[in-house]
């Protein structure tokens, strides 16, 4: 890949991350802090991933709408990503869910670098985020079973001001308010918009200014 915006977020990735700092802004309410424990021993390794790939010329990141079904996270919009399995690493986790989730063959995709990790204190999930890109517009496939719905969402539309919001809520029985990021009519908040503070600001620190 010889695109100019992918080798500065390689050259960015090498330089020390913006790290909880970024995240904390899209802390949910009442969180107090938990994502950025250190997990305990018995916390589940997991890996997300961040796909970068081109439609018309814009770059864009796939996220997924989680069937109502599914035991963790139902309805919800995340990132594809699962547990890591004995023997993978963080990277090889992700791509594996990327392919099993949408249909991506790892083959067509780039690791450009990891994230940082964050623990999901919820689900006791300790998850590692990478950012990757490909070339060309994937022919997705997206499993049934994991996704119910793709959202092409451009990373512009993201690092814009206006996709900064709240919404409210109920946890614990409490109404509350949370940050999130909004597109189209679909909200992004907990662990994923706490992902997308910092990968924001990445992909910010590497556009054209």
């Amino acid at each position: 890949m010889t695109d100019t915006f992918i080798t500065r977020l390689k050259r960015r990735l090498r330089e020390p991350l913006p790290g909880k700092e970024a995240q904390r802004r899209f802390e949910p309410a009442l969180g107090f802090g938990r994502h950025f424990h250190q997990p305990p021993p018995d916390a589940r390794p997991s890996a997300v991933v961040a796909l970068l790939y081109p439609r018309d010329g814009i770059w864009h990141i796939p996220f997924v709408v989680r069937p109502v079904t599914m035991a963790f996270h139902a309805g919800q919009i995340g990132l594809p990503g699962g547990g890591i399995q004995p023997g993978e690493s963080s990277g090889e986790a992700a791509l594996r869910e990327l392919e099993e989730e949408l249909g991506v063959p790892r083959s067509q995709v780039e690791l450009l670098g990891a994230l940082t990790p964050i623990y999901l204190y919820v689900t006791n999930f300790a998850i590692t985020p990478w950012l990757a890109a490909t070339p060309h517009e994937p022919a997705w496939q997206p499993s049934p079973d994991e996704v119910a719905q793709v959202l092409h969402v451009p990373i512009a539309e993201l690092l814009s001001p206006a996709c900064v919001g709240t919404f409210s809520h109920s946890r614990y029985g409490i109404e509350v308010t949370s940050p999130c990021l909004r597109w189209q009519g679909h909200v992004i908040w907990g662990a994923t918009a706490l992902l997308l503070g910092e990968l924001l600001e990445i992909l910010g620190d590497a556009s054209p200014k």
